[in-house]
């Protein structure tokens, strides 16, 4: 029986195809925002079991350049993050998902664009006192689910605008670069193939 990864996907428009021997791919198109996203990818995690989800998408950022491709190694909830209160946890060590396989753990640490995913359900249009250098929409929601449900978690974004400086039709016209590109990326650097060894 065939071991299965969910690859997540917010906007049909950032679907890749992705393929591993011996491992089922299933592609999840969770849409956009937390809630949307959490329920969607509990859901398919109870009906498919997973051994992993890979979250792959786009992201915005305050510091970075537009085509750069990071992983995610923290995850900040800026919705909680501004509210801070007592008791309620706004934050996610990324790394600590990839315990299950210290060779993927190794090659994740030492891949040389690592980002601090800031998630939260509105589309950041300016710049202000975020915390971390990478913007999105579903990836904090996403690792919290898989978290409480003990499942590894991997999330990779390209970076499609420069907060404050583009707009949302400049994310929407960069989503077919993005698409190439990371379909690239995965062809370039083989992580599926660590993911499953």
């Amino acid at each position: 029986m065939s071991k299965t990864i969910l690859v997540t996907y917010a906007v049909k428009e950032e679907f890749i195809p992705l393929e591993v021997n011996g491992y089922d791919l299933v592609h999840i198109h969770t849409g956009v925002g937390k809630t949307q996203s959490a329920y969607t990818l509990t859901k398919s995690i109870y009906e498919h079991k997973p051994e992993l989800v890979l979250n792959v998408g786009t992201a915005g950022t305050l510091q970075h350049s537009i085509g750069d491709i990071f992983i995610a190694k923290h995850f900040i909830d800026r919705d909680y993050e501004t509210i801070k209160l007592p008791g309620i946890s706004y934050e996610i060590n990324g790394m600590d998902f990839l315990n299950f396989n210290p060779e993927l753990k190794k090659w994740v640490s030492e891949y040389g664009k690592l980002a601090i995913c800031n998630t939260g359900d509105t589309f950041v249009t300016e710049a202000s006192s975020l915390s971390g250098d990478v913007v999105d929409m579903e990836a904090y929601a996403q690792a919290f689910v898989c978290k409480e449900l003990g499942i590894p978690f991997l999330s990779v974004k390209y970076i499609t605008d420069i907060i404050g400086q583009n707009s949302i039709k400049h994310w929407e016209d960069k989503l077919e670069d993005s698409r190439i590109a990371l379909s690239r990326w995965f062809e370039e650097y083989n992580i599926l193939s660590l993911i499953t060894s």
